[in-house]
């Protein structure tokens, strides 16, 4: 089991590093603005599914990026299946993951709140 285990791994960090490529560079999708980030790439076993969570920033309408990946997804999957040679290629579930925004809000906070360090100190 753990054999498969590092395969998946290694399947999901290739997928993590190819989507990451296809999305900054081949997506030409208008609804798709901002800073997209994928953070995360979970395959399922059987290597039919593949969710990948993505971190959007900078972005005019995140619900829209969101919504114009999904559409995309089809378009995306086929980069995906050129580039990476596996006998599947899993159908892509997109889903926004809040991590990296919401530690910018809570370095934003503690600004805030913590008092300026002295000038020279």
């Amino acid at each position: 089991m753990p054999e498969n285990q590092s395969r998946l791994g290694r399947i999901e960090e290739e997928y993590k590093k190819e989507l990451s490529q296809i999305i900054s560079y081949e997506l030409k999708n208008p609804n798709v603005t901002g800073l997209i980030s994928v953070t995360k790439v979970k395959v399922t076993n059987d290597l039919k599914y593949a969710k990948v969570s993505v971190s959007i920033l900078n972005a005019k309408n995140r619900k829209e990026t969101l919504a114009g990946l999904k559409k995309s997804a089809g378009f995306i999957r086929s980069e995906l299946a050129r580039r990476v040679n596996l006998r599947n290629t899993p159908e892509i579930i997109f889903e926004l993951d809040d991590s990296l925004e919401y530690g910018a809000k809570i370095d934003r906070i503690l600004e805030e709140i913590m008092p300026k360090k002295e000038e020279g100190k």
